[in-house]
């Protein structure tokens, strides 16, 4: 299959000086790094660049709610994070040097067939990027620590950047598109004139540190209430002998030396300052919020807190980032590698801005309201995208339950027509379309895309199935009736279509990700 034209000409050629590229990442945060995954497993030339010379250090956002864990597994990492990571404790309320009451903070719920991961993961976040960048170097790829992208200039063909090394050297690095993961103080941001505004929330400080304590339990979430209506907490962090320390409504002094984490927290809590045996890392946060009003102008987007920052409160501003890089990524390695018009790129601030607005409106309100309990809605696992023009919902006798066009695509353990047990995240992940024939349609795949890294046709039932569903799991999960589905790389029904007429609704849909013209050849049976 030909590449398609922007790859052609401008990616067929790259030097390999690292002077060109496909896609200029400006910050390894978690939202660069898994960008970059994502971009680089689909074979496009990838640059990613970080001001700092190391991975920023810090537990910080530290949850990882269900859909990023489905986001991790289709990216390889999930195994990973599971080993560097646990569920929450339960919460301790001390008072007078005593635990008053023990509290379930986040609830837990049981996974089920179609919602394999169910509960936030803990992981520390300077772990978490540590896990990320391995990713993205067993994929051959790395992060230039030490970079910094100063400016920048677009036209109608690509970016062109200046980047200044800590050595004091410059170079200039031509891509096709930039991307902005560079934080909530975006310098990419600011020279692109775009603003962000959000509410206001209320102006108090609050000083996070990582300690090693002597003393202390590992097996709750410690909190200590303070008379200015902050509060304490020191949270175990999983697999590591280190507490996440959170002073908030800190209204004291902005330095955040060892000494000053010692004598507040002695101050604060029944712990004395010798207790605190080490402080690793510490850092003074005043939480903020905003969005931004554009999350592309011309061949630049922004992504994560350069796009959106949200107060911590419900741990959704980390979560949130990362499928931002998921959205964007399938639909670059579409245009740059597999001839979809560049309007596809529009899609990703029409699908991604309205759900930063919303997850905005919760985490103000959590935070404002300094509400404790968190839920299942805070795991994302609802989250999509019913009124994006990507979306076509053509049957008519949907059930109630069954997911639309539009919704996430559930999973769902099967075997494989020789018996072999397999589920349908296996079967999804990659960076390729997936087309479910449910029950036999007689859809004609030698009709579609035959290249498997654009398109796989799954056989789910009638008279050569590819998967049987020994459980009854994937009726549960899609609905008894037959039907063709059509998942996008990042996990959502794109497409939902009865029998009649499929394979001419199929090869309409897509074209909106391949092109018109798209080579097919007959696939191999």
């Amino acid at each position: 299959m030909a590449l398609n034209n922007v790859k052609e000409t401008f990616g067929a050629a790259l030097p390999d000086d690292g002077t060109a590229v496909d896609v200029l990442i400006a910050g390894a945060g978690p939202t660069g790094l898994a960008l970059a995954i994502d971009l680089t497993r689909r074979g496009v030339r990838t640059l990613l660049v970080e001001r700092q010379e190391q991975l920023s250090p810090g537990a910080r956002g530290n949850g990882i709610q269900p859909r990023t864990q489905e986001v991790y597994d289709d990216l390889g990492l999930i195994d990973a994070a599971f080993a560097a990571g646990g569920r929450y404790p339960k919460t301790a309320r001390w008072e007078n040097g005593e635990i008053v009451d023990v509290t379930e903070m986040i609830e837990q719920v049981d996974p089920t067939p179609g919602n394999p991961y169910s509960n936030a993961l803990m992981v520390p976040q300077y772990r978490n990027l540590e896990l990320l960048r391995a990713r993205l170097r067993e994929l051959g790829q790395d992060v230039v620590f030490g970079t910094e992208l100063t400016s920048f200039d677009q036209d109608s063909t690509g970016v062109t950047a200046r980047l200044h090394h800590t050595d004091g050297t410059e170079r200039t690095v031509r891509g096709a598109y930039l991307v902005a993961s560079d934080g909530g103080r975006s310098t990419v941001r600011r020279a692109l004139g775009v603003k962000m505004s959000g509410p206001e929330l209320e102006p108090v400080g609050v000083l996070l540190a990582d300690v090693r304590v002597d003393g202390l339990d590992r097996d709750h979430w410690h909190r200590w209430e303070l008379p200015n209506g902050g509060f304490v907490g020191m949270l175990p962090l999983a697999r590591t002998d280190r507490f996440q320390t959170m002073i908030a409504s800190f209204n004291g002094t902005t330095d955040t030396s060892p000494e000053t984490i010692r004598a507040e927290l002695a101050a604060h809590t029944h712990l004395g300052a010798e207790q605190i045996r080490e402080v690793v890392w510490s850092s003074l946060f005043r939480p903020r919020a905003g969005l931004v009003d554009s999350y592309r102008t011309g061949r630049v987007f922004l992504a994560g807190d350069a796009a959106h920052i949200h107060s911590p409160a419900g741990g959704q501003g980390l979560n949130t980032s990362v499928q931002d890089a998921y959205n964007l990524g399938w639909k670059l390695g579409q245009v740059l590698r597999h001839g979809a018009p560049d309007s596809l790129l529009d899609t990703y601030e029409t699908e991604r801005r309205p759900i930063a607005e919303g997850i905005l409106d919760t985490s103000t309100r959590l935070h404002r309201t300094r509400t404790l309990r968190r839920g299942r809605d805070l795991h994302q696992l609802g989250i999509g995208y019913p009124d994006s023009p990507l979306t076509r919902e053509l049957r008519t006798d949907l059930a109630e339950g069954i997911p639309a066009a539009g919704d996430r695509a559930p999973e769902a353990p099967c075997t494989t027509a020789d018996g072999t047990p397999t589920r349908l995240f296996d079967v999804f992940r990659g960076p390729h379309f997936t087309l479910l024939d449910l029950g036999g349609t007689g859809i004609d795949d030698g009709a579609l895309p035959a290249d498997p890294a654009l398109l796989r046709v799954v056989r789910v039932g009638g008279p050569a199935p590819d998967l049987i569903d020994s459980g009854g799991h994937i009726r549960d999960a899609y609905g008894p009736a037959p039907a063709v589905l059509l998942i996008r790389p990042d996990g959502y029904l794109a497409l939902a279509t009865p029998p009649e007429n499929a394979t001419a609704q199929v090869a309409a849909a897509l074209e909106t990700y391949l092109g018109a013209g798209t080579e097919t050849v007959p696939a191999a049976r």
